[in-house]
């Protein structure tokens, strides 16, 4: 039988009712893994959604993490015996990589685009803003339709 996590919900919970009796960051291949002492017993703090203990690539977002996350600052032991860079077993993030380009990229276009709305009200709410209407701009466009379909009649395109 393989070892049981802890979630971060409930390693929240065993914090506030001081269940926690102390934390040990662990270097593994690939990443920094955390150890949780609850009575004689570590347990490892869990990955969302699966019972596989949780990885940092960076001992710096580890330790920013359990500060953060679960209020813990102080460590019984900091192991990196087994710490190695690169994992030796696993996947590339690389679909993780590509959903953070994408939000990247979204992130910038929604910028762009509430500029661009923003810039367009205050044009509309400028009292010296030129209104055309429909029709007329009906009547332009059906007239620049025209001088094309001519120019394309007579070969000069």
């Amino acid at each position: 039988m393989g070892t049981h996590t802890i979630d971060t919900a409930m390693a929240k919970c065993m914090v506030e009712a001081a269940a926690i009796g102390g934390a040990s960051i662990i270097g593994q291949p690939g990443g920094w893994s955390v150890m949780l002492k609850i009575g004689t017993q570590e347990t490892p703090l869990g990955a969302q959604r699966t019972d596989k203990p949780r990885l940092w690539r960076s001992l710096d977002r580890c330790v920013e993490y359990l500060r953060n996350e679960l209020h813990i600052a102080r460590f019984e032991l900091l192991d990196a015996t087994n710490y190695s860079a690169v994992a030796l077993i696993g996947k590339s993030r690389e679909d993780a990589s590509e959903r953070l380009r994408q939000a990247h990229e979204a992130a910038a276009h929604d910028k762009w685009f509430r500029a661009q709305v923003e810039q367009g009200i205050r044009e509309a709410d400028d009292p010296n803003a030129e209104w055309i209407s429909n029709e007329d701009a009906n009547a332009s466009w059906a007239a620049k339709r025209a001088k094309l379909a001519k120019r394309t009649e007579g070969g000069a395109v």
